[in-house]
């Protein structure tokens, strides 16, 4: 409803992964780069960590965007599987055909390894991207990692990129894993944004959707980044309420009222409160560092 009032046209802070609305902080170009590191390189697992919302999906989608034109990529997006579904399920991803009659690890695992190998032999390379990768089971991750023991002389037939929150790191350090937490080659783990990426982030969808760049007031952009944490996920929904609320009370941009109204209605006006009071402290700790360094500046001259 507020797209006309607004000028928008279309919406600028939908949570559906539209790659025209990409916006690459310099932390999400370094976690690109790194899995570009390591997929060069000649272990066969890259791992991408961070907490939920924080764009994890997004460097995964524009990392299969940059992959050159002689690579086989299978995604797996949902990972609850057993070692035998998990083979499967690489099977159907790369098009490799198997007798549903005969299915077992062994019957798996020779055919995957024999498409690695007729693509090495053809100069394709094969891709392997799991998402939400914390949820796989330990057994099925040690499978994962004999698929990458085919290898040559220089490299992996397999490249595997996991995906997934902060509990995958914990999951590798299991010592049943550490074979496989050795083979990483890079792995990045993606902060959220900060206070200046967020100002970008929402500068960067509204000029997308042809809007106005000022649609939210400074005040607003700073209640937003305390209350969100620089979450994408989250600053999309605040910011689609807050327009939809300024919409509502026809005011011609979202100020920092019409924010805090919004992230009460999103969030729940317990956890807003406590978010607030979290950024005052460390707001007013900051300021008691600043004038204790001034203080000793100051008593030091005059001692």
């Amino acid at each position: 409803m507020y797209l006309n009032y607004y000028g928008l046209t279309d919406n600028p802070f939908s949570i559906a992964p539209n790659p025209e609305y990409l916006f690459m902080s310099n932390r999400h170009q370094q976690a690109l780069a790194h899995l570009n590191y390591g997929l060069h390189e000649s272990g066969g697992f890259v791992m991408l960590t961070g907490e939920v919302g924080t764009g994890k999906t997004t460097v995964s989608r524009k990392l299969m965007q940059e992959l050159s034109e002689d690579t086989q990529t299978a995604v797996i997006l949902n990972p609850t599987l057993s070692a035998l579904e998990l083979l499967a399920t690489v099977c159907d991803e790369l098009g490799i055909q198997y007798d549903q009659s005969h299915a077992s690890l062994k019957a798996f695992t020779d055919r995957i390894l024999q498409r690695l190998a007729n693509n090495h032999e053809n100069g394709i390379n094969t891709v392997l991207i799991i998402d939400e990768a914390q949820h796989l089971l330990p057994e099925v991750l040690e499978q994962l990692r004999l698929l990458t023991n085919l290898e040559t002389n220089r490299e992996k037939l397999l490249k595997v990129v996991l995906i997934g929150q902060p509990e995958l790191q914990q999951l590798l350090r299991r010592n049943e894993l550490r074979q496989l937490a050795q083979r990483i080659t890079a792995r990045y783990h993606l902060l959220p944004l900060t206070k200046e990426e967020v100002g970008q982030y929402v500068t960067h969808r509204l000029s997308v959707a042809n809007g106005r760049q000022k649609l939210f007031s400074k005040a607003a952009i700073e209640h937003l980044f305390s209350i969100s944490g620089g979450i994408p996920r989250v600053i999309n929904l605040l910011c689609d309420r807050g327009l939809s609320l300024g919409y509502s009370l026809q005011r011609p941009f979202v100020d920092h009222r019409v924010m805090i109204s919004a992230s009460c209605q999103v969030l729940g006006h317990d956890i807003v409160t406590q978010r607030q009071q979290v950024g005052w402290k460390k707001h007013y700790i900051q300021a008691f560092l600043v004038c204790l360094a001034i203080g000793l500046v100051v008593g030091g001259f005059y001692a």
